[in-house]
């Protein structure tokens, strides 16, 4: 399954869960080991490939003082802002680490890149502050044999602070901000049989080569795993919405049941339509609320996220879309009632995929969860093209990170609110075996359209059957309400798909959603 990365990195920030103090200015240690070696993403690549010939021999986690660590004694760990790597820089981005232990045992490496060489970048316990049970207990000026990850800081919202803008930690995982974002969704830089009968694999970036100049920062990284070898390159550029282009050079030893290109991972916990199993005095908990997915052609889909009562996935296939990603649309801090998560202010999370990736399909598998702290939802491209021993591919995309507001006035009108109940007659008779949905519809050709125009909903059922569909224009608002009611046998899976049609042309982006009459 999906580690919970929220499970290591707090929704409240892990990062600023230890004790606070005050940190002494103090110069950083040299950044840089003795000497250097060119380096290149192409010669990084040729190494990778190599690798990829050679049986698969996992990292051995030193023995080390750390290596008990438990969740709370690595929360008492705080990198220490003043030994900050690149301070010395005419730019502003500062790197930042993560200590070894807990759910991270194998070291990670860092290198500095400048004119073309790579020198490593060394850690001691100078570097950390140690409170709680560890004060007094870490050997001073102890030499490290690694990190866990590291972050980057950059003026993100202002000019005169130093923001957090990405962090790579554990397995693959990283995750990025926009202006004013707090962390939510996660990406990884592969996933591996991701629930499929295969056991799942998680590759870890093992060793990174880093640069920057003044707006932005570049992040090479290995990719190392029992049956695949990587080179990836990171592009980040920081601003109100952060991107960073991706490209991953893969090389396989073993075949892959199912191959996972430009994984997110995200969090819900319940929102309108699904909170009668949580007794929560918020409406909503969630870090993205749905997964949209722009056609090559410019049709769009919606899919509303969901937390079910079993695994569900589903697959949307066709070619290279022009985009789909994990989708925190409803950003009104009315819709969530939480000042310390601040779940109105996660970022979404789009990828858009450079180049001709083939066909195959957009995954989506959600994972039933009764906390807000497991990561829940995942969400990949499938290759068509299964992967055999001795394979190579490539893949290009950049991820976009921020508030990715739906285009209200574009060619289609957009999704506004997802809302369901028992079916039948509301407050007066229900109906067995029946669920009622009700999808909101807002703007692009609806706005200048009368109540009569002569438009329909569009609907579409497997696995079930559609007992009716209403359309009407609401008073307030001006949006447009379909009503479906829709009925299955017992323990069925039922797809519904649902658009707005008319002059001969489709008018809206596609509504999607899975039911399972449990």
């Amino acid at each position: 399954m999906s580690l919970p990365f929220n499970a290591f990195l707090s929704r409240r920030d892990l990062l600023n869960l230890a004790v606070a103090a005050a940190l002494l200015p103090r110069a950083a240690r040299a950044a840089a080991a003795e000497g250097g070696e060119p380096f290149s993403f192409d010669a990084l690549t040729d190494e990778m490939r190599a690798a990829a010939g050679r049986p698969w021999a996992p990292a051995t986690p030193p023995e080390s003082w750390w290596g008990d660590l438990d969740y709370d004694g690595y929360r008492m760990i705080r990198f220490r802002d003043g030994q900050s790597r690149w301070q010395d820089g005419p730019d502003a981005w500062r790197l930042g680490a993560f200590h070894m232990g807990w759910l991270f045992p194998e070291p990670v490496r860092l290198f500095d890149v400048t004119d073309g060489t790579a020198r490593e970048l060394r850690f001691t316990t100078e570097d950390f502050d140690y409170f709680g049970t560890l004060a007094g207990k870490v050997p001073a000026d102890g030499e490290l044999p690694g990190v866990a990850g590291f972050r980057l800081n950059y003026p993100l919202n202002r000019p005169d602070r130093s923001d957090e803008v990405v962090s790579f930690v554990g397995a693959s995982y990283f995750r990025a901000l926009g202006r004013d974002d707090v962390y939510g969704a996660s990406a990884r830089g592969l996933a591996v049989n991701t629930w499929v009968i295969a056991p799942e694999e998680f590759p870890r970036f093992s060793r990174f080569y880093l640069s920057r100049d003044a707006g932005s920062a570049t992040i090479h990284a290995t990719l190392e795993g029992p049956s695949v070898t990587g080179a990836y390159r990171f592009a980040v550029r920081p601003g109100a919405v952060t991107e960073i282009d991706v490209t991953a050079r893969l090389f396989f030893r073993d075949a892959v049941e199912e191959l996972g290109i430009a994984p997110l991972t995200s969090m819900f916990l319940f929102s309108g339509q699904n909170r009668a199993n949580f007794d929560d005095y918020r409406p909503q908990v969630h870090d993205s609320d749905g997964l949209r997915i722009v056609q090559a052609d410019g049709d769009a889909t919606w899919r509303p996220l969901g937390n079910p009562e079993k695994l569900a996935s589903s697959y949307f296939t066709g070619p290279t879309p022009r985009s789909f990603g994990l989708y925190q649309r409803d950003r009104d801090f009315d819709s969530f009632q939480d000042p310390g998560a601040r779940y109105d202010l996660r970022p979404s999370v789009e990828v858009v995929p450079q180049g001709d990736w083939g066909s195959g399909a957009v995954r989506l598998v959600e994972i039933p969860s009764a906390l807000e702290a497991n990561d829940n939802i995942v969400a990949l491209w499938v290759p068509e093209a299964k992967v055999v021993a001795g394979d190579s591919r490539e893949f290009a995309y950049t991820l976009r990170w921020g508030d990715l507001a739906p285009d209200w006035d574009g060619p289609l009108a957009i999704v506004a609110a997802t809302r369901a109940g028992v079916g039948g007659v509301a407050g007066i008779e229900a109906l067995e075996n029946a669920r009622k949905f009700v999808v909101d519809f807002r703007g692009g050709p609806l706005d200048d359209l009368p109540s009569e125009a002569p438009i329909q909903p569009v609907a579409t059922v497997s696995g079930g059957h559609l007992v009716s569909a209403t359309l009407e224009r609401l008073p307030e608002g001006g949006d447009w309400r379909v009503v479906l009611d829709v009925t299955a046998e017992k323990d069925a899976t039922v797809e519904i798909m649902l658009h707005l049609a008319g002059f001969e042309r489709t008018l809206s982006e596609s509504w999607a959603c899975q039911w399972v009459n449990a």
